[in-house]
């Protein structure tokens, strides 16, 4: 009985005392890596070796699909593009083609039905609807080109498929062991691959500015994940594609649909003026100055396509240092995902 009451005042005793503790502080954000704060890390370049892959199918008359519908050359739309990347990453994202196939055939779609020439004209005309299901088969493009084998060798470190309208192909979907949504869901059947890879799918009916916008799709993608574990101010990048209808007079660069002023999607064109600190970025990260300045749609090329997506990615960090865990070069996680590991 003594022993069972001094045990019930103890325990009351220490309920009490408990009540007049001082509570701890909730512990920091996790940073994504266990690397230090460094001013001074310096900025790389980051290569990506691409294997590209042309499905350009013989039409029945003898012409080729691109030629018939007086389409662009994918070899243009890859020089211009890598070009843009190269000059609007100033020079931090570079990409060099180490492959190429070539393929006179319509790619096969997930249910194993592949278009004739024929058919596929009778869908463009309005004929008879697309076929259902759409998507392209990426397992057997993998399986035929060894791609998951490439990537781990690292002879290849991305895949670009060029194709047309009803292909069947994402503007970017990411495979390997782990990988996350770019922009579409993970690809199936890769993750005995240890690295990640991206495949982008272009259409060379379209021209170099939605080959950015699946690009910057990507980058959206890419940099979400690398802040995912940082909150608040720590979030760096969701203070970058703050814009003003999202966030009232805290607008910076916005996303990829939507400039510092944008009412709606694709809203590019947009004369209404807007305070942005959008200049900051370019001019001041990551020592923020506070320079905010009046802008509207002529500082990205009132409503082209090409020149805002190309005034969206110049914004991108690409200086020296590391914070959180995040290097101040969002780059080298846009081109290599892989380096969001290190």
């Amino acid at each position: 009985m003594t022993n069972s009451s001094g045990n019930f005042f103890a325990s009351f005793l220490d309920f009490i005392l408990s009540l007049f503790k001082r509570k701890e502080p909730a512990p920091a954000p996790t940073p994504p890596t266990g690397l230090p704060d460094n001013a001074d890390e310096p900025a790389t370049i980051t290569t990506s070796r691409v294997m590209l892959i042309v499905y350009d199918p013989t039409m029945d008359d003898g012409q080729k699909l691109s030629q018939k519908m007086n389409w662009y050359r994918p070899d243009d739309l890859v020089t211009a593009y890598a070009a843009d990347i190269l000059q609007f990453s100033h020079g931090m994202g570079r990409y060099e083609i180490v492959s190429r196939a070539t393929l006179d055939e319509f790619p096969v779609k997930v249910d194993g039905y592949r278009y004739t020439p024929q058919a596929y004209l009778d869908v463009l005309r309005g004929v008879s609807q697309p076929h259902v299901p759409q998507d392209a088969d990426y397992t057997a493009i993998l399986t035929r080109f060894d791609i998951l084998n490439k990537v781990s060798r690292g002879e290849i470190d991305e895949v670009w498929v060029f194709a047309f309208p009803h292909a069947g192909f994402y503007e970017s979907a990411m495979g390997g062991a782990g990988a996350f949504w770019c922009n579409a869901p993970p690809l199936k059947n890769t993750a005995q691959c240890p690295r990640w890879f991206v495949v982008m799918g272009f259409n060379y009916e379209r021209y170099v500015g939605e080959m950015l916008e699946s690009f910057g799709h990507r980058s959206e993608s890419i940099l979400a994940k690398t802040f995912e574990k940082l909150t608040g101010d720590a979030n760096l990048w969701t203070r970058f594609i703050r814009y003003e209808k999202s966030a009232p007079g805290r607008a910076a660069c916005g996303n990829i649909h939507f400039a510092p002023n944008s009412e709606r999607d694709y809203d590019w064109n947009n004369p209404a003026p807007v305070s942005s600190e959008c200049y900051d970025w370019l001019l001041n990260f990551p020592n923020f100055k506070g320079d905010v300045r009046t802008v509207t749609s002529a500082e990205w090329g009132s409503g082209d396509i090409r020149l805002h997506h190309q005034w969206w990615l110049k914004h991108i960090p690409h200086v020296a240092g590391r914070k959180n865990g995040i290097h101040h070069n969002w780059w080298q996680y846009i081109i290599d995902p892989n380096k969001m590991k290190n």
